[in-house]
Parts: structure tokens; C-alpha cells; sequence
């Protein structure tokens, strides 16, 4: 389950980026090199970055190389888009970008300033690794609406924080997502009591809500021509736009509902604007399409 949404290949990647970047960077200020066997700048800086991890050794700093070829799932998930782009790694997050440093001493100046800001080489018992980035990798598949992918990754979170409300709550939209509502439901049955009325956990169980809506084959075309036939038939709107929410079709979903609280703001005892809220929670209320949609409601609720 842990892997469920990753290849193979993707699975030794991140394996092996923890093993050698996340893990030592617990302690240590990790230079991290993305470089190809192309790139000429690339083997220029190489031996500048080895002498200067070299001269700081005793500090506390090492020199991770990543191939992009070899490793551009890593590469994707720093949005690398040329070579060589060069980080300061710390505790697993960037805590700055190197890139434009070419000369010793250019490296140097900034490798100072980080190590008398940073407690690296700093005593720590067990490391804990930091899942941020982790986190928002499953957030970014999410956005691009791969739920095998996105299940997977946050199952990996987990297994790390077993009780990480994001996490818990990424994996059950992501389920849901995935059409696997039945894992969904499971998933969000166990969430310890002690973060169930987090945020994540209520968007996730929204989502969860709102998909078991899934219409069967047919039905979304059926309900369609029910409104085509009769565009002032609120319920076969309200059905439609569930059936569409269900679906993915967010556009088509929050159009429904617009034109039912348009023709009769308190319909059904306001449920359209009801669905139209859990939909804007599901999606997440700092997402661009939520507030424009948002924008769109008040006009007619106050317009």
C-alpha cells in the first residue's frame, strides 16, 4: 500500500534521494548538484563544489550529485529546468539556491552565512525527517489528477507519521479520487479521535461525501437531457450537478448549481449553495478556480 501510486522506478528514486540527501542533510548542510554527463558548465563546476565541500568537511557540509538523466522524477519534484542548478539542503528542505555561485569564493560566502544561521552538526538522538516536501509532492499529483500516484505518495507519508491529518486526509481524496471510495471510507474510519475534526480530515471527508454522488453509466447523459428538456427542472439540475461533482467535472458541477440558486436562492432549504460550499472545500479554498467560482456566487447572492 505504502508504494501503491508510484513505479518501480520512482520508488528507488525516492528510496535512494532519502538515503543520500534527506538523511545525512538531518545533521549536515547537504550540497545538492543536479548535473548531466552533457552539460559542459556542468563538469566545470564539479571540481569547484568538491573542493568546497572538501574545505567545509569539518563544518558539517557534504556534496550530493543528482544525474538528472538517471533521476528525473528527483529532478521534476525540484522543478529543475536547466543544469547545473546547485541547493543548500538542510534537514530535507532548500535553504538556498547556490546556483549562481560559481567561484570558491562566492561558495564560501554563502556557505558561512548558512552555517552561522543554521545548527548543523547539531546533536539528535533519532532525526526526524521532514515531510513537508513529501507532502507537497502529493499535493502537486493531486492537482494533476492522478490519484494512483497521489494515494501512493501520501501512504508513504504514513507509514513515516502514521498520524499526520494531511497525510491522512491527501490519501483518503486521493482514494477517492482513484474511484476507490470503498478504501476511502476504510481509511477515513481510522483516524485516530485526537485529529478528527482537523481541516484535512473534513475536506477529505467532504470528497468522500460528495463521491459517493458517482452516477452509474448513463445516468450523467440521462440527467442531462433532463434539464436540456426542461432548464427550470431544479432537482434533475441539483442531480445533474452531484452526478458531476461525482465525476470530476467540477465546470459543468458549479454551472448547475449557480443556475439553481440564480432561479431560487433558498431552494430545498439552500442546498444547492450547501453542495456548491462542500465542492469549494473538497477543491480547497485557496485554489484559483474556487475563487473565481466564489466571486460568481456572490454576484448572485448580493449582486
Amino acid at each position: 500500500m505504502a508504494t501503491a501510486g508510484l513505479t518501480v522506478e520512482e520508488q528507488k528514486a525516492v528510496e535512494q534521494f532519502q538515503q543520500a540527501v534527506v538523511a545525512p542533510s538531518m545533521n549536515n548542510l547537504v550540497i545538492l548538484d543536479f548535473w548531466a554527463e552533457w552539460c559542459g558548465p556542468c563538469k566545470a563546476l564539479t571540481p569547484v563544489l568538491e573542493k568546497v565541500a572538501a574545505n567545509y568537511a569539518d563544518k558539517g557540509v557534504v556534496l550530493a550529485k543528482i544525474n538528472v538523466d538517471e533521476n528525473g522524477f528527483i529532478a521534476s519534484q525540484f522543478q529543475v529546468q536547466s543544469i547545473p542548478t546547485v541547493y543548500a539542503i538542510f534537514q530535507g528542505k532548500p535553504v538556498a539556491d547556490l546556483t549562481n555561485a560559481r567561484t570558491e569564493s562566492q561558495l564560501g560566502q554563502i556557505l558561512d552565512q548558512l552555517l552561522a544561521q543554521l545548527p548543523v552538526g547539531g546533536d539528535s538522538e533519532e532525526p526526524k525527517q521532514d515531510i513537508a516536501p513529501l507532502l507537497a509532492m502529493g499535493d502537486e499529483v493531486l492537482a494533476q489528477a492522478d490519484g494512483e500516484r497521489a494515494a501512493g505518495i501520501f501512504a508513504q507519508i504514513i507509514d513515516i507519521e502514521p498520524e499526520n491529518p494531511d497525510a491522512i486526509g491527501g490519501l483518503v481524496r486521493a482514494l477517492v479520487m482513484a474511484g476507490h471510495v470503498a478504501e476511502a471510507e476504510t481509511a477515513l474510519d481510522g483516524v485516530p479521535e485526537n485529529i478528527a475534526s482537523h481541516p484535512a480530515i473534513d475536506r477529505a471527508r467532504a470528497a468522500l461525501s460528495l463521491a459517493k454522488d458517482r452516477p452509474d453509466d448513463g445516468e450523467v447523459e440521462s440527467l442531462r437531457a433532463a434539464v436540456a428538456a426542461d432548464e427550470n427542472d431544479l432537482q434533475a439540475r441539483y442531480d445533474l450537478a452531484a452526478a458531476l461533482i461525482a465525476s470530476g467535472e467540477h465546470d459543468g458541477a458549479a454551472e448547475n448549481l449557480l443556475a439553481i440558486i440564480s432561479a431560487d436562492k433558498d431552494w430545498n432549504d439552500g442546498a444547492a449553495r450547501a453542495k456548491l460550499l462542500s465542492l469549494f472545500e473538497v477543491v480547497g479554498l485557496e485554489d484559483a478556480w474556487v475563487s473565481a467560482t466564489r466571486r460568481k456566487l456572490s454576484a448572485i447572492l448580493f449582486g
